[in-house]
């Protein structure tokens, strides 16, 4: 599945010699035309596999090439190598696992030499996969070195081990079609593509910047100076395919992109979207922004601080030290053939009305900042945003997206054994939210989702997940208008619990509420004597007796739902949304 060794990019973009990283042409796996429309229709027959977003993302690059020399998702020999090692099988740099994975029962079916139709959400085939590999990867251990940690506060670790299935297939991939985008279409290049432009435009040196946030004037600077560091023109490839939870939506970023582009030189920036699925890997995930960057055609690859980190753990230490990603992208540098530019942070000193590189301030300049915390706070207020800070038009963009005293949206997920107090205290909790706030509140109660949104499903794991994932996209529409979710299922499973949260935080807040009741109290109200039943062996599947319950390793809250009346647990609830700036105190 790999070529060969590392070795520097040559300066050829002619049709029949695109050089990707590694040496040898870059090749997307797109079959020609006929041959792709004869496996669309023999794709029919054959078993299919509907992929979820990081998949999709993940499959768009490796058909397009920018994963290169990788021609599918990694087998166990490369998969292992790259897991401990950052290499490939045969030795070839690669950090980060692009692995495709599967339920047991959908695993079950298949062998080695079997082939499956991957599609999108719509059920459009994208690719035949023909299997090469099945195998079960170590989750924890996978954790552990990608990321440097198994804290579930890291999104990339949450991912992995509350929404991965255990079983991973490995194989060349065959493409029938790319993906259909609608939105900012003539931005959305492949690596061929780019490269065809730049050599149209004779750029030979490019300077490619990384970014999954809108772009002030200190980006707009660093990248100014990082291009004319190294005499090159800058490419601006923000990630658009999925970021961190909480992040500005990517429609948002990128009319904030087009906006700065006038406050480059004429003919020294352009702008192309990335459809990654980042992983915030920090350090492993700097290297691999700079292999992509390169089959994508650039020769300068900008890495700041703390690149692609994911923030602070769950003791608030932060997963990654600032300069880790530039210190490991030092060590690889010969292999990568792309020019690491390592820059540190720009800073705005008023007492000279300019920005400086952070290295640069002097004893007794007036360092002025505004956090990402803090830029959230002037837009909900509706205060002034200093022009030191961003361009008028950005703000504009930014201002229409999050207009001044709009609520944030959020979804409150009890969780919890059968009788716990799920809904009673909910309903406690809504009394009083409608106490202090004149806002729109949804109540998402097991028992009814089960009568409506869910009939016909039962208690299965398959059914429970599908139950909580119902659940979880309607607080998310709930969330996205700005409303208040409030969701009262069983859901003993983490990785159905994770759906849920996935799903709420691509658009606000979810806060996790394990009652966390003793199961001798909830057996002692069996207020519907479903325990008596289910210990009489006439329910079946029945969390806490037959089937388990998944406790919640980090909740927002945890409550025990026999320590104190309903209400005065509603009244911690209150409090934590106060704290969070979810509700006005």
């Amino acid at each position: 599945m790999s070529q060969s060794a590392l070795a520097p990019i040559q300066p050829a973009f002619e049709e029949d010699a695109l050089i990707p990283p590694h040496g040898g042409t870059l090749k997307d796996l797109y079959l020609p035309q006929a041959d792709a429309d004869a496996l669309k229709q023999r794709s029919a027959s054959l078993p299919a596999l509907d992929l979820n977003t990081r998949q999709l993302c993940d499959l768009e690059l490796l058909l397009n090439g920018a994963f290169s020399p990788l021609e599918g998702f990694l087998g166990e020999a490369d998969y292992r190598r790259v897991v401990d090692e950052l290499r490939l099988a045969d030795g070839t740099l690669w950090p980060i696992p692009i692995t495709l994975d599967v339920s047991e029962e959908f695993a079950a079916s298949l062998s080695a030499g079997s082939e499956i139709a991957l599609r999108d959400i719509q059920g459009v085939p994208l690719a035949v996969l023909e299997v090469q590999d099945i195998y079960r990867p170590d989750l924890v251990h996978e954790a552990q070195q990608v990321f440097g940690t198994v804290d579930r506060a890291h999104p990339g670790v949450a991912e992995l081990l509350e929404r991965t299935r255990p079983v991973y297939l490995g194989g060349r991939l065959r493409g029938i079609q790319s993906p259909v985008h609608y939105d900012f279409a003539e931005l959305r290049d492949t690596p061929r593509h780019l490269r065809e432009w730049f050599a149209a435009n004779g750029w030979s040196r490019i300077v490619a910047f990384q970014t999954r946030n809108p772009m002030h004037r200190a980006h707009r600077e660093l990248t100014l100076r990082a291009a004319q560091k190294v005499g090159a023109k800058l490419l601006i490839q923000p990630s658009v395919g999925r970021t961190k939870p909480g992040d500005v939506d990517h429609y948002t970023r990128v009319r904030c992109y087009r906006a700065l582009l006038p406050q480059y030189p004429a003919d020294s920036a352009k702008l192309s979207l990335l459809p990654l699925a980042m992983r915030m890997g920090g350090p492993r995930e700097a290297i691999w922004h700079a292999i992509i960057r390169k089959n994508y055609g650039a020769s300068h690859f900008i890495v700041g601080r703390d690149h692609a980190g994911p923030g602070n753990d769950s003791s608030g230490k932060p997963f990654y030290g600032p300069f880790e990603a530039q210190q490991l992208l030092e060590r690889y540098q010969a292999e990568l053939g792309i020019q690491v530019v390592p820059f540190p942070a720009m800073v705005y000193a008023a007492n000279r009305d300019t920005y400086v590189p952070a290295t640069e301030v002097a004893a007794d300049d007036d360092v002025r900042d505004i956090s990402g915390t803090q830029l959230r706070r002037h837009l909900h207020e509706g205060s002034e945003i200093p022009s030191w800070f961003s361009f008028p038009e950005v703000v504009r963009i930014l201002r229409e997206r999050h207009p001044a005293q709009a609520p944030r949206g959020f979804a409150l997920f009890f969780t919890g054994l059968s009788g716990a107090g799920k809904s009673t205290i909910a309903q406690a909790l809504v009394a009083q939210l409608l106490e202090h706030t004149s806002r729109a509140v949804t109540v998402l109660d097991g028992d009814e989702v089960r009568k409506h949104l869910s009939r016909g499903l039962g208690f299965s794991r398959e059914d429970r997940a599908a139950n909580v994932t119902r659940i979880g996209y309607v607080a998310s529409e709930i969330v996205r208008h700005g409303g208040i979710a409030v969701c009262a299922p069983i859901a003993p499973y983490a990785d159905a619990r994770a759906d849920a949260r996935s799903l709420v935080e691509a658009h606000g807040d979810f806060i996790e509420i394990h009652v966390a009741t003793a199961l001798e109290v909830c057996e002692a109200r069996d207020r519907k004597g479903l325990y008596a039943q289910a210990r009489a062996g006439k329910i079946a599947h029945f969390t806490g007796i037959s089937d388990p319950y998944e406790v919640p390793e980090q909740p927002e809250l945890r409550v025990d739902g026999d320590g104190a009346v309903p209400a005065v647990l509603a009244g911690h609830i209150l409090d934590l949304l106060r704290k969070r700036g979810l509700l006005a105190v």
